[in-house]
């Protein structure tokens, strides 16, 4: 069975939100440095620091990112509906796609 078609979804993902989450996720679960995970996820060295310092802050604040359960269904209590990012007004992933 050929799987390169399922395999290019995990490792050239097609929308910036997988592609934000495969980064953090080869960052804090696979164990690459950040400079092996921006290169791979084609981002610059700056861009994925960034991510990985809002991410880090975000988990602490316990304001996940979109793709993470919300606090409540992690058990955590609900957070207000005003609380996005540190310092943004959007609840938008604070880095764009490339």
């Amino acid at each position: 069975m050929d799987d390169s078609l399922p395999r290019r979804f995990f490792v050239q993902p097609p929308c910036p939100q997988q592609r934000h989450y495969e980064a953090l996720r080869a960052v804090f679960v696979d164990g690459l440095s950040q400079k092996e995970a921006a290169h791979r996820y084609h981002y610059s060295h700056g861009a994925l620091r960034v991510m990985v310092r809002h991410f880090r802050a975000a988990c602490v604040a316990r304001t996940p990112p979109p793709f993470l359960p919300s606090p409540a269904a992690a058990g955590h209590p609900p957070l207000p509906s005003h609380r996005a990012w540190p310092g943004r007004t959007s609840r938008r992933w604070p880095m764009s796609a490339r």
